[in-house]
C-alpha cells in the first residue's frame, strides 16, 4: 500500500535526503526484529500460531496471552488497512465502470472473499503467493523503465503543508511490517527453523534495496513537489505501463492481507 501509494507524498513533504533516511532507519528497526526471530525461530520447534505461538514459548502462556490480545488486534486492523488500500487503488485506477464505486462497498465485498479463502485453504492463499510476486516484480520493473511525468500540477492552494519527519515516518513504518505474514504461515511450512530465517532475512533486505530505489528513481522522473504530494497514483504515471502497476498494487494488497488473516 505505502510503496504504491504513499512514496510519492513522501517524497513531496520530507525531500529525497529525508526519505532515504526514514527508508533506512524503518529498515533497521525491523531488521533487528528480523534477527529476534530467526533466533526464537531456530531455538524452538515452530507449529502453527506464528508470532503468538513464538511468545506464548518465549514468555510463558500468561505473557503470551497478555501480547497476543493486542497482537491479534493489531493483525485486524492491518488487513483492513491492506483492505483499505486496495480499494482506493482499484476506484482511482481510471478503469471502465469502477471510478464510480464506493470504496467502502468495495472493501466489503474485497473482505468478504478474502475471509472465505482464509477459511476455505490456507494451501490456495500459499499458492496465490508465486502468481502475487510475479505481479510486483513485473510492477517494479515497469516502474523502472518508464519516464517522466507532464501532466497537469496541481494548484498551490489545494496543496497542504508539508508535514514533518515523525508523522511521514509514522506513515511510512507500516511498509516494513509485512514479515509477520510468513511468520504467520509458520503451521504451513515443512521446515519452519530454516524458512522463517531465511524468509524474513531475505524479504528485509530485498525490500530495503527497492525502498531505497524507489525515492531516488521517483525524484527523477518528477520534479514537481505538489504533484508528488496530491497524486497518489503518481507511481502508475511515471511507469512505461499503467496495467501492471494496478495489478502488483491490488496483488500486494490482497497478499498482505491475507497474510494477516
Amino acid at each position: 500500500v505505502v510503496m504504491y501509494l504513499r512514496f510519492g507524498w513522501m517524497l513531496g513533504n520530507v525531500g529525497l535526503t529525508i526519505s532515504l533516511v526514514i527508508v533506512t532507519l524503518g529498515t533497521a528497526i525491523t531488521f533487528l526484529t528480523g534477527l529476534s526471530i530467526s533466533a526464537l525461530a531456530t531455538n524452538m520447534r515452530m507449529k502453527g500460531g506464528g508470532a503468538y505461538f513464538m511468545l506464548s514459548r518465549s514468555f510463558g502462556v500468561e505473557a503470551g496471552a497478555a501480547m497476543g490480545l493486542p497482537l491479534a488486534l493489531a493483525q485486524a486492523i492491518g488487513v483492513s488497512f491492506y483492505i483499505a488500500g486496495f480499494s482506493e487503488a482499484l476506484v482511482n485506477s481510471n478503469l471502465p465502470l469502477v471510478g464510480s464505486w464506493d470504496p467502502r462497498y468495495v472493501g466489503f465485498v474485497t473482505l468478504a472473499i478474502l475471509a472465505f479463502v482464509s477459511t476455505v485453504s490456507a494451501d490456495i492463499a500459499l499458492t496465490s503467493q508465486y502468481f502475487i510476486m510475479g505481479a510486483i516484480a513485473f510492477s517494479l520493473f515497469s516502474f523502472f523503465m518508464g519516464s517522466s511525468f507532464t501532466g497537469i500540477s496541481s494548484s498551490p492552494s489545494q496543496v497542504s503543508a508539508s508535514l514533518g519527519f515523525w508523522p511521514v515516518f509514522a506513515v511510512f513504518f507500516p511498509a516494513v511490517t509485512g514479515i509477520l505474514s510468513g511468520l504467520g504461515m509458520s503451521g504451513d511450512l515443512k521446515n519452519p527453523s530454516r524458512s522463517i530465517p531465511l524468509g524474513t532475512l531475505s524479504a528485509i533486505l530485498t525490500g530495503y534495496v527497492i525502498y531505497m530505489a524507489i525515492p531516488i528513481v521517483l525524484s527523477s522522473y518528477v520534479d514537481d513537489v505538489n504533484v508528488l504530494k496530491t497524486d497518489s497514483m503518481i507511481f502508475a504515471k511515471c511507469a512505461k505501463w499503467t496495467f501492471p502497476i494496478l495489478l502488483g498494487v491490488w496483488a500486494a494488497t490482497l497478499s498482505s492481507a491475507v497474510g494477516s488473516s
